[in-house]
């Protein structure tokens, strides 16, 4: 199955940021927040095997809170769009 073209590919950076905003804000370990102490102490612990934290993985995070992320960034660009027409 091909991949589905973007319909804005310039807007994959402002969405990765948006995506990785949202896991700090949810508490999830993910890439980007490696200096978080809370991944330091997940592999410190061993619940996080320190060798799988790299940047933009998420193997480790749960399928229920990955799926919290994508949904809190769909309501985020409602909520977006909804006061852009507001406002017009």
């Amino acid at each position: 199955m091909a991949k589905a073209k973007k319909v804005v590919p310039e807007s994959k950076q402002a969405l990765d940021a948006l995506k990785y905003e949202i896991a700090a804000e949810l508490g999830l370990p993910v890439g980007k927040s490696v200096a978080d102490a809370n991944v330091e102490f997940a592999t410190e612990l061993g619940s996080i095997p320190s060798h799988s934290i790299k940047e933009d993985y998420w193997g480790h995070i749960a399928s229920r809170d990955a799926g919290a992320v994508g949904g809190a960034i769909t309501s985020r660009l409602i909520r977006k769009a909804e006061e852009m027409m507001f406002n017009l």
